[in-house]
């Protein structure tokens, strides 16, 4: 009995994982309203802590928060998200242009060099039509993604949901958001509670200090780099800089991708005026200091625990497997599996097959 019991329990949680993991997989299609509702809940429950603190009951600091936050929402899309689309749509346009445009300047550099590797001299026609090409194709896919998504019943709900049901789940869990916590602690087994608990408290520290720091990281990237090429006249600036913001959660590609697009087009716009080349190439130092120096260290901090590598490939493993559902649940993920992992590898330092201890 005494054998069977520890077996029988690892059974049972290997089971749960299963079934969790095939439910995760089944109900994909329809979850995104919820995760999304649980994730805002999550980033604003200590918003709505600090206003009981003050003397509001949860109901009301609760309603207070989701009205504000859906006010913010929807003022922030119908503000951004037009002038944002039409500036993609030129961009992607635009794109053979400037790309020619960008050869032309470079090309003088670069052809001393292919003379010497054999290669035959570029032509700027074929370039030009070459990315002609690329750009329809690019549009015409968007166009097909955005055909296809609009054709099925499942992305038509999720939209609805998003817009209709993530304000109410949001409302119902961060109301409820205490005690639902107080339900999960009430199940936990007996014996292990307390290191659950503490392996929780370690894996809510890791999640919140990468998640609600992370996302004020973006949006403070995205308002100095959308801010700071517009206030520079980079065409398309805002955009590219919001880009580039909103892509920082991935670490270092957001300021990669962000300074590429926007070197390519301030070498198709500026030159000769080389100065505002440099103001660009400025903008994108100035912001990669401030989030290694000022912004992740004081809004993310130290404490976190998760290793860039594994966050980008909890990241790209999340969206593979379950879409942006699996994005948004990717980095709580990994940061539980960390806490786990350090926790076996403490215990296994502990044991006697790591010290090599003989029994008898």
């Amino acid at each position: 009995m005494s054998r069977a019991a520890p077996n029988s329990r690892w059974r049972f949680w290997l089971g749960t994982a299963a079934v969790f993991v095939l439910l995760l997989w089944l109900l994909n299609d329809i979850l995104l309203p919820f995760v999304v509702g649980a994730v805002v809940a999550y980033f604003f429950d200590p918003v709505v802590t600090r206003l009981q603190r003050l003397g509001l009951s949860r109901p009301l600091a609760t309603t207070a928060v989701t009205v504000l936050a859906a006010l913010i929402a929807v003022g922030a899309g119908f503000a951004v998200v037009p002038p944002l689309f039409g500036q993609l749509e030129a961009l992607v346009i635009k794109a053979p242009e400037y790309i020619v445009q960008v050869v032309t300047r470079v090309q003088p550099m670069f052809e001393p060099v292919r003379t010497r590797l054999g290669l035959e001299p570029l032509s700027l026609h074929d370039l030009q039509a070459e990315a002609t090409r690329w750009a329809g194709e690019a549009l015409t896919i968007l166009g097909g993604v955005a055909g296809r998504v609009a054709q099925r019943s499942a992305a038509i709900i999720n939209l609805l949901g998003l817009l209709f049901l993530t304000p109410v789940v949001t409302f119902y869990l961060l109301r409820d958001w205490e005690k639902v916590l107080a339900a999960i602690d009430s199940g936990l087994p007996l014996d292990h509670a307390d290191t659950i608990r503490r392996l929780a408290r370690e894996a809510n520290a890791a999640v919140a200090g990468y998640v609600r720091g992370q996302a004020l990281v973006c949006v403070s990237l995205g308002t100095i780099y959308g801010v700071g090429l517009s206030l520079v006249g980079l065409q398309f600036g805002f955009v590219i800089g919001l880009i580039a913001g909103l892509i920082s959660f991935i670490p270092f590609v957001g300021t990669f991708v962000g300074a590429s697009m926007s070197l390519g087009m301030a070498l198709a716009q500026f030159p000769p005026d080389w100065i505002s080349v440099l103001e660009v190439a400025a903008v994108f130092g100035i912001g990669y200091l401030l989030e290694g120096n000022v912004l992740s260290p004081k809004l993310v901090g130290d404490r976190v625990g998760l290793h860039p590598v594994w966050i980008m490939f909890a990241l790209l493993a999340g969206g593979s497997l379950f879409g942006f559902v699996g994005v948004l649940i990717a980095v709580p993920t990994a940061a539980v599996i960390g806490v786990i992992v350090r926790y076996l590898l403490e215990r296994y330092r502990a044991s006697a097959l790591y010290r090599g201890d003989e029994a008898g």
